[in-house]
């Protein structure tokens, strides 16, 4: 079940560390701060993704007007790094046209974060595979 923050009660402002080290400042701001949480109803699109390795779940809502991200929504139940790449995918998107979204890399979303450690890249993952699934959506509908 979802928080109706869009995420799960007990993420919202527990102290982060991963092995001892903080996560970066951009990526405790997103977490902690999260931008565009929620969904949209129809005619936005909305997919939801899951990591099957982790079960982080990143549900995300876009709405287009001629061929632009009017706007964005998005949900997740996961670990610190996804709520925060949920937050950051989000700002991406943001005025981007339809057809330069497949541009996105998890690269991308590493870098707004301010880096990931290696165990949590598959979140910058889950936002590109979020993506990808939007853009499929959009062709089918």
């Amino acid at each position: 079940m979802y928080h109706k923050t869009g995420i799960l009660p007990a993420y919202k402002g527990v102290p982060c560390s991963y092995n001892g080290d903080l996560y970066d400042p951009l990526l405790l701001d997103h977490f902690q701060r999260p931008r565009n949480v929620g969904e949209l109803v129809a005619p936005a699109i909305t997919v939801e993704v899951t990591n099957p390795a982790c079960g982080d779940i990143l549900r995300l809502s876009v709405l287009f007007e001629d061929g632009i991200v009017a706007d964005v929504r998005y949900k997740t139940r996961g670990c610190t790094a996804s709520i925060a790449a949920g937050s950051v995918l989000t700002m991406w998107l943001e005025a981007k046209q339809r057809m330069t979204l497949a541009e996105l890399t998890a690269d991308m979303i590493d870098q707004a974060l301010g880096g990931l450690p290696m165990e949590s890249r598959h979140a910058a993952v889950l936002c590109v595979d979020a993506v990808k699934a939007i853009l499929r959506a959009g062709e089918r509908g």
